[in-house]
């Protein structure tokens, strides 16, 4: 299968590529060292308009659509996953279901906000005793006249702690399970919201990722996405755009592993030559190069899929599954390739293979995304 860019395709790819290379690249070891977020950087890509994507222009976007932005997320994970992680967050977790599930009132009082960077957002369905089973969230919302109470605690949310703007799933019918939970818009700036404990992370230490506690939280009924009740299915679908964000950055990860390998293979001598002229490392790279770009077609053809508004719940947890799962091999492979400076913190393959690894576990394990693809596959048992 062979993808042939647009103009305003290749622009934007190049685009990302440059800024990647240029601003975000350098910065990246510090910001991981120092478990900094990149507030800055992240803010210029709102400004370049790689925070609104999936928004439609009269809101402020660039309605660039799905397949542009995996290829900006390609290029931005590359430089830095904890940055890149924060671009899907935004884009694939906040604005897109605010634009498909959302009143005009709220998309017009968000959705430019968060195109342009001025409001970060987060996406908050985990909590502390439900993950990969999202139905048993127990974080409650209470109709109380106009508005609905919550209480509860939310986990492991990324960019908890600079969110402006929160899309959170909770349970408004304690009666139901899938039927019982609604999805809401919260503003991190309105009483009974705090941030809890921050994580101390393996990877990705330059993207926050926090706990999210609501006490007598009182959220306007208007804020509510979609009907009520249908909190788990607005959830299922954006988590379906989420993989293909996540996808994407395993792509990019293992590129980033790709590279550096190449790099290192053509400098290295040992026994009088360079180590790339060793069949042993050829292989490698080879397998590498192979592997990365049968995984960048599924997340291209998964992000086809969604632009085209065609089933594509298999080929997201395809694409995700799969790319997860080289990333973390091409990262294994380019420590294996840098030998002992691979182990040390000089070379950036180190910093790639703890970031790696999250890819193969948050928005869906790589068990669950099998479950999803058998049960598309699977149609006759009983």
């Amino acid at each position: 299968m062979q993808y042939t860019l647009t103009e305003e395709q290749r622009l934007i790819q190049q685009t990302a590529r440059e800024f990647a290379d240029t601003v975000i690249a350098p910065a990246a070891d510090k910001h991981n060292r120092e478990a900094r977020f990149p507030r800055e950087i992240v803010k210029e890509l709102g400004r370049m308009g790689f925070l609104g994507m999936l928004v439609p222009e009269v809101y402020g976007g660039s309605a660039a659509g799905n397949f542009a932005l995996v290829l900006a997320l390609e290029e931005v994970n590359r430089a830095c996953a904890s940055t890149g992680v924060t671009m899907s967050v935004q884009s694939s977790l906040v604005t897109a279901p605010i634009v498909h599930w959302a009143s005009e009132d709220l998309k017009k009082r968000y959705l430019p906000r968060l195109a342009s960077g001025e409001f970060l957002g987060a996406y908050a369905l985990s909590e502390p005793g439900s993950g990969s089973d999202a139905a048993s969230l127990v974080t409650s919302a209470v109709r109380d006249g106009n508005e609905f109470v919550l209480n509860g605690t939310k986990n492991f949310i990324t960019t908890g702690l600079e969110a402006d703007v929160v899309l959170a799933m909770v349970r408004t019918d304690p009666s139901h399970k899938t039927r019982g939970i609604s999805a809401f818009v919260i503003e991190a700036a309105s009483k009974g919201f705090s941030v809890g404990k921050k994580e101390d992370k393996l990877g990705l230490r330059a993207s926050s990722t926090t706990q999210l506690v609501f006490e007598d939280l009182r959220v306007p009924a208007a804020n509510m996405l979609g009907d009520l009740g249908g909190g788990f299915k607005i959830a299922m679908h954006t988590l379906d755009g989420g993989r293909i964000g996540i996808a994407a950055q395993a792509v990019g990860i293992a590129q980033a592993c790709l590279d550096a390998s190449v790099k290192y293979a053509e400098e290295r001598e040992a026994f009088g030559q360079q180590i790339g002229k060793f069949q042993a490392m050829q292989w490698k790279i080879a397998d590498m190069a192979m592997h990365i770009e049968a995984a960048r077609l599924l997340v291209y053809n998964a992000a086809r899929l969604k632009d085209e508004k065609q089933p594509h719940g298999k080929e997201a947890a395809m694409a995700k599954l799969f790319a997860s799962q080289i990333a973390n091999q091409a990262a294994r492979e380019a420590v294996q390739i840098h030998g002992g400076a691979g182990y040390l913190e000089d070379f950036p393959v180190e910093r790639y293979m703890r970031d790696a690894r999250i890819t193969e576990i948050y928005e869906g394990t790589s068990e669950i995304q099998r479950l999803v693809i058998a049960r598309s596959v699977l149609h006759n048992l009983k």
